[in-house]
């Protein structure tokens, strides 16, 4: 038996049979190889929103995908300033300009679940975002810089997450 194998765990679950045709449907449509992969990543996707929705303070990474038109100088300025009231959490930023007098930016965000919420909240008060998405996991980046000799927060829990896994 693999280790892969040795870690995996079986779930039952019935669905209606339309909802498991859609299933199917999608992943076949994704080219997956299997229902379990589909279900895994959807599950991963509830667990992050769950985890920013019941602990607050949980640290979390992420995307923040934003869509605007209309006064491209006003607008990427309001949001610049925004970002800048941010700058623990806003890690970088990438931009582009789509057609119809439209810009597209992401931003590569980590911080606390409460922070990166008050975060997309101040970017979807600027006048002319018209899409705005974030998107998380509990996944971090790794810690960027140590000072004096001392690990970060997000590096401790790792490794204590680390050491709870490999005792299992």
């Amino acid at each position: 038996m693999s280790t892969e194998n040795a870690s995996l765990a079986r779930l039952s679950m019935s669905l209606p049979a339309e909802l498991f045709r859609q299933l199917d449907v999608m992943v076949e449509e994704r080219n997956l190889p299997s229902r379990s992969q589909l279900i895994a990543e959807l599950i991963r996707h509830a667990l992050a929103e769950h985890e920013a929705l019941t602990h607050p303070e949980e640290m979390l990474a992420g995307t923040i995908t934003i869509v605007y038109r209309g006064d491209r100088g006003r607008v990427r300025q309001q949001l610049a300033e925004s970002q800048a009231e941010y700058l623990k959490e806003v890690i970088s930023s990438q931009h582009v300009f789509l057609e119809d007098d439209q810009s597209l930016e992401v931003l590569l965000v980590q911080g606390p679940a409460v922070r990166l919420k008050e975060l997309c909240d101040a970017l979807r008060s600027v006048r002319g975002v018209r899409q705005l998405q974030l998107v998380t996991t509990t996944a971090l980046l790794p810690p960027l810089h140590e000072q004096d000799g001392k690990e970060n927060a997000g590096a401790q829990v790792r490794k204590s997450h680390a050491n709870q896994e490999a005792a299992i």
